[in-house]
């Protein structure tokens, strides 16, 4: 039995509020037909977050964001890769976009900006869908409490909040 190598990645859980106030999430296209979040290696020296939005530069293009403070996820599998057994772990982070923009990189073959429903049904692992809907559930609560639709965007018609 050989030695198992190890594995870090950072990725981001990316959202973006649409004018008509809608929020969407980026799901990417992986080579081996799979949808998830954007994320890659974590470099020698370099932090999570730092990881997670260099990650997102380099695949999507997309650099202006404004973190959802409080989010951190960390999941772990194992794969193997050509013979090897890999211990693998991703750390998430959620990450409001502030345009919509994407330059997708050649390890993608495409994108969508999705809603929560068209997203968690997109989404090729049960462990990002479980991930998306606690960044949802954590987004809804912080405009909750803040009273205001400017950050997550309404999930509900107005009338819903009427006495």
């Amino acid at each position: 039995m050989g030695s198992m190598r190890r594995e870090r990645s950072a990725g981001c859980v990316v959202f973006y509020v649409s004018p008509d106030g809608v929020r969407r999430h980026l799901v990417l296209h992986y080579p081996n037909n799979h949808w998830d979040f954007p994320k890659g290696h974590v470099e020698r020296g370099e932090d999570d977050f730092a990881a997670a939005l260099r990650e997102l530069r380099e695949e999507t293009g997309i650099s202006e964001v404004e973190p959802v403070l409080g989010f951190r996820r960390e999941i772990s599998y194992f794969f193997t890769e050509a013979g090897e057994r890999v211990a693998k772990t991703v750390v998430y982070f959620a990450v409001k976009a502030l345009r919509p923009e994407v330059t997708l990189s050649r390890e993608h073959l495409g994108y969508e900006w999705l809603t929560y429903d068209e997203a968690i049904r997109r989404l090729s692992f049960k462990s990002s869908r479980e991930i998306l809907a606690e960044v949802e559930r954590l987004v809804d609560s912080q405009a909750a409490s803040r009273g205001s639709n400017d950050d997550g965007g309404p999930r509900s018609s107005e009338q819903d909040h009427l006495p």
